[in-house]
């Protein structure tokens, strides 16, 4: 009767694979299964130590550690609170806390499996909601990024298993039905740092007449901003306009400019971060939809911690006239819920191309890029499933959307739309029903 031992830990660790990288440390505490039986938790390519509660605040404050996973500790802790206290106070900003515990809706179920036989016999205690965890978390210092729920069957059934838990179960309403519980949070930890400076990548493509105004109404942010701008194969004299630029520029921004050798505004940010100096790395699209005297709102969010992948939002306030055609308008705001529910945050716009995250997170995304692939050409794609693959926390900042005044839109509906669609099957593949 013990068979269905090692499948169920293999469904959880597929599960938890889906945002902890290869190479990640990772702190195991409370796992119900015993190390070296090949039931425990397996996560390909992480070095992986194995702790029991009350060692677990000393092993990660040991070294560096990228992630800590409570397998079902929840349950069995006398003090919830105390418990995550201790590791907040060895955890740094950069670590992932993730926590595994079971649904009380299922209790009577697994008290009578463990009278039967089928479940080894457990100490658990306390059974709590997603709830009680989020509030917990408040209290000890943690802000929950992201909740999923898993495994409507906890059976071995072949074809039945796969149509419950990998396509019925992450549908909403049915998914409140689920056996487990996955709550990845962050530790909310004041930085003391000195203010971080900004490096804004601007892709230009076809924008010669709004370059000088987008150096003209920069306002300032950090101690030591600078602007990359990465021309893309114009044919109205984009990368001539930036040559003057740079040679008559007198403000108090340097300047840099290059020219992509790829195709696609992902390629051009890609070349533009790479040549980035600062901690902040900000994208603003040179059409000027989105004011540039809005960035400072993006920069404070994620310099004080509030947030750790800041996404500009154009659908809160009204916009100018013709700044988006209708059926754009209906476009994203559908490509918004799909990827709220795919992502597990909420997005209102993800097609927004003001995007602001830190040098050392983009690192670990184009580090993982392989998890989804190289065939974004927006790069909104590419950064929003790499920050969410990271369970990084993500906020969107509402901006005053405003009509181009200046060329027309790189944007080609019909097929890009394809491309969308073909991006919320990877991403629901990879992310969401696995």
């Amino acid at each position: 009767m013990t068979s269905w031992r090692p499948w169920f830990h293999a469904l959880l660790s597929r599960y938890l694979g889906t945002h902890i990288p290869p190479a990640s440390r990772v702190v195991v505490v409370g796992e119900d299964a015993v190390a070296g039986s090949g039931e425990e938790l397996q996560l390909p390519g992480a070095e992986i130590v194995r702790v029991p509660a009350d060692g677990a605040a000393d092993a990660v404050a040991s070294s560096r550690t990228d992630h800590v996973i409570l397998y079902g500790t929840v349950h069995r802790v006398t003090d919830i609170q105390l418990h995550l206290e201790a590791l907040h106070r060895a955890m740094t900003s950069s670590t992932r806390l993730t926590l595994v515990f079971y649904s009380a809706l299922w209790r009577p179920l697994l008290s009578l499996a463990t009278r039967l036989g089928v479940r080894q016999s457990d100490s658990a205690g306390n059974w709590v909601s997603p709830e009680d965890i989020a509030n917990l978390l408040a209290l000890s210092g943690f802000e929950q990024v992201r909740l999923e729920r898993k495994v409507l069957l906890p059976l071995p059934l072949p074809g039945l298993s796969w149509l419950c838990n990998r396509l019925l179960a992450p549908l909403p309403l049915i998914n409140a039905l689920c056996l487990v519980n996955i709550v990845v949070a962050r530790a909310r930890k004041p930085s003391g740092d000195a203010p971080p400076s900004v490096s804004v990548v601007v892709p230009a493509r076809n924008e010669a007449g709004n370059l000088q105004a987008i150096l003209d109404r920069l306002p300032a942010m950090g101690p030591q901003d600078e602007v990359i701008f990465i021309e893309g194969h114009s044919t109205d004299g984009t990368w001539q306009a930036l040559e003057r630029l740079v040679r008559d520029h007198q403000g108090r921004l340097p300047v840099r400019i290059a020219r992509q050798n790829g195709y696609g505004k992902g390629d051009a940010v890609r070349t533009g971060f790479a040549m980035a100096n600062n901690d902040i790395l900000m994208i603003l699209d040179a059409d000027l939809t989105v004011p540039p005297e809005e960035l400072p709102r993006f920069y404070r969010i994620i310099a004080e911690g509030r947030g750790e992948f800041i996404n500009g939002s154009r659908l809160v306030y009204p916009m100018e006239a013709n700044a988006m055609q209708f059926a754009n308008l209906v476009a994203n705001k559908g490509f918004a819920l799909i990827f709220s529910f795919l992502l597990g945050q909420r997005f209102k716009d993800t097609l927004c191309g003001t995007k602001v995250i830190r040098r050392e997170h983009y690192r670990q995304i184009a580090a993982n890029r392989g998890h989804f692939g190289d065939f974004d050409p927006f790069g909104d794609f590419d950064l929003l499933f790499g920050a969410a693959h990271l369970g990084l926390k993500i906020i969107e900042v509402p901006i005053h959307y405003r009509q181009r005044t200046y060329g027309t839109t790189n944007i080609q509906r019909w097929r890009h739309g394809l491309l969308l669609a073909r991006m919320v099957v990877f991403a629901a593949r990879k992310l969401t029903f696995i």
